[in-house]
């Protein structure tokens, strides 16, 4: 009771606060929920300025820590809050009133167990940068060595802790009054922000992915990741090494420093395509405030608290996925969904092929510099409600990526599509991980995972054997529902096949 109390006072400060911007959206609830339509129209100022994202981004920026972070990520959620939503959202700044530096500092003290300073020559007072959960301070090191002091704002767990507890209580209502919305997985959405808010609260989670990502691009030296300073790193506070450079939309600055943008765009995107495609680890937040140019002309990302990852196969859904539509194959297009599980079995191929093609056609005969693969990507999510497919974060995260990187890429030169800079790695990795022998292989290596189950699978048939002698099988008939589940699902469908087929005829043997 006293948590329905405490949501419901925070709901009402919320939806004053929408309401006050003009960003409540009554009509959205015109059709479904009247009675909820009526409320929100008499309490949206209707005269608010600004588009409608412009208006919710406003009213989410006073909200405060965690709306600004929700706000961020349903930018990546184009299927939930629709692209002209999205786009404003993602235009979202983070930035709030620094934190008084007497806290960063006793933070900074109790968090290493030192004084101030015993671990740095110098600490700049004023913070170069304050957003929703740390602040960033420029510092000198004992050593002589120039650091950014990334710092968490203080009591800011508490805040998200409150605000979360509400969003998954009102992903939980809306799933009951609104059914339809269970396949957009709101509450799944509000785990995924949790485990990401979560995870930047610990400051040694971000020094970590940097870490990795610098693993990664080890002896590359068009992408250079800050060192971690670990010594000065914990939970709440984070150093690594200062960055001196251009930010990378700048062109004329970059021009001036005696550098060729073009040279700068082949760097982003061969960086970005190694990170999506080569590692599947990547930086999901490659804004322009985040990438500079450094004094060699080369690239130095910052800000390591949001990461995408994918698996193996789902690189290869997305790299098949791409080629269907490049090479105008929408049969192969359809085929990936079908056969990674995304859409459902019972839908109609030839009908997801025609949507396919309806988003593909529009990329041909355009000019290479207009194609965009993000917003491709973009267009096929935004059929996933006809076709009942499942929506996948992972995928929205890349594609959110993908739109950052292109606008990078369009600021760097507009005439230069990111994609065909990068085409030499692309050819290279499709031959080695698409191409007949690549195919060859993974057949082997699925044909050998399916040979180390048989010892397993004739003790079973040996068992079911055992039970059919003494009169039958005990079936739960929550298997069978597993095992039609299983069958229906494309990936490793036809594994499931062949091993229940397997299974019959050596019992079918063993009965003889």
């Amino acid at each position: 009771m006293l948590r329905i109390l405490r949501n419901l006072r925070r709901l009402y400060i919320i939806g004053r606060t929408l309401g006050r911007h003009g960003a409540l959206f009554p009509e959205e609830f015109r059709d479904v929920a009247p009675g909820v339509a009526l409320v929100l129209r008499l309490m949206n100022n209707n005269r608010a300025p600004g588009r409608k994202g412009q208006r919710l981004a406003a009213a989410i920026q006073e909200l405060g820590p965690s709306f600004i972070k929700l706000g961020q990520a349903l930018s990546t959620r184009s299927d939930l809050v629709g692209d002209a939503v999205a786009e404003d959202l993602a235009l979202l700044r983070d930035r709030l009133p620094p934190f008084p530096t007497p806290q960063a500092v006793a933070i900074i003290e109790e968090q290493l167990g030192r004084p101030l300073g015993e671990i740095f020559q110098s600490f700049e007072p004023e913070s170069v940068a304050a957003a929703s959960i740390a602040q960033v301070h420029f510092a000198v090191t004992a050593e002589g060595k120039e650091v950014a002091v990334k710092v968490l704002r203080p009591g800011v767990e508490l805040a998200f802790r409150r605000d979360i507890d509400l969003m998954f209580w009102l992903a939980g209502l809306a799933v009951r009054v609104l059914p339809r919305l269970k396949r957009l997985k709101p509450v799944e959405v509000v785990e995924t922000f949790a485990e990401t808010v979560r995870m930047e609260m610990d400051l040694r989670m971000e020094a970590s992915a940097a870490s990795e990502l610098a693993d990664n691009f080890k002896g590359d030296v068009t992408f250079n990741i800050p060192r971690v300073d670990w010594d000065r790193t914990s939970q709440r506070v984070l150093t690594i090494d200062r960055i001196h450079g251009i930010p990378v939309d700048q062109v004329d600055a970059i021009r001036a420093a005696g550098f060729d943008p073009d040279d700068v765009l082949r760097q982003a995107a061969n960086s970005f395509f190694n990170q999506v495609f080569r590692d599947g680890f990547f930086h999901a937040d490659l804004h322009p405030g985040n990438m500079f140019v450094n004094m060699s002309g080369h690239l130095a990302p910052v800000d390591f608290g949001i990461m995408g990852r994918l698996d193996r196969q789902t690189r290869l859904y997305l790299a098949d996925m791409l080629l269907g539509f490049l090479n105008r194959d929408y049969r192969l297009v359809a085929d990936v969904h079908f056969d990674a599980g995304y859409v459902p079995a019972h839908q109609s191929r030839e009908l997801f092929m025609q949507a396919a093609r309806a988003i593909g056609e529009q990329v041909h005969n355009k000019p290479l510099h207009d194609i965009s693969v993000g917003r491709l990507l973009a267009q096929l999510f935004a059929v996933t409600e006809q076709f009942e497919m499942e929506t996948q974060p992972q995928l929205l995260l890349l594609q959110k990526s993908m739109l950052t990187a292109e606008g990078v890429g369009r600021a760097l030169n507009p005439k230069l599509n990111m994609w065909e800079v990068a085409r030499p790695l692309i050819e290279e990795w499709m031959r080695e991980n698409r191409g007949p022998e690549a195919r060859l292989a993974e057949a082997v290596r699925n044909l050998s995972a399916t040979a180390h189950k048989l010892p397993l699978l004739l003790r079973h048939a040996d068992r079911l054997a055992e039970h059919l002698d003494n009169g039958g099988v005990p079936i739960d008939p929550r298997s069978i529902d597993d095992l039609a589940t299983r069958l229906g699902r494309g990936r490793g469908g036809w594994q499931w096949a062949a091993i229940l087929a397997l299974t019959i005829a050596v019992t079918v043997l063993a009965l003889r």
